[in-house]
């Protein structure tokens, strides 16, 4: 029950920075969700939002988003997520979005279950280190 009012209060969240309500309800059964926290997956495509499932077993990539904020909710694992400084290594990969290899000067940030991050439009993050998996919830508010 605490999870779904956790994923409830992101979403609805993500609806109010960005200051539009969803023109219809949008019901995700809890099968589909736990499928997506296990190997990732989209749960929600709207028009200003996107919600999807992750799951982590290793690091990523340095990525920077130029019209999307990410709502990160922490459902299981650990990780080190750094976000912020200046990207080393980006390469545009597709319009609005820049993959790197490195954060210089960015801060680090030890996630647990239950944690949520917030990563505005524009700024470098990069899960640097899964010490063994990690899996969360992403609420991508579209900026127009």
């Amino acid at each position: 029950m605490k999870f779904l009012l956790a994923l409830a209060a992101v979403t609805v969240g993500a609806v109010i920075v960005n200051a539009q309500a969803p023109s219809t309800v949008t019901f995700v059964d809890h099968d589909k969700v736990v499928a997506a926290l296990a190997k990732g997956g989209t749960l929600v495509t709207g028009s200003d939002l996107l919600v999807q499932g992750s799951h982590r077993v290793k690091p990523g990539g340095v990525e920077v988003h130029e019209k999307q904020t990410d709502v990160l909710y922490i459902t299981d694992g650990s990780a080190t997520l750094v976000t912020g400084g200046q990207m080393v290594g980006g390469k545009n990969t597709r319009p609005g979005q820049w993959l790197g290899t490195d954060i210089t000067g960015g801060q680090s940030h030890a996630l647990v279950k239950g944690d949520v991050v917030v990563v505005p439009a524009g700024t470098p993050h990069w899960f640097k280190e899964v010490p063994k998996d990690v899996s969360y919830f992403v609420v991508k508010v579209l900026k127009p």
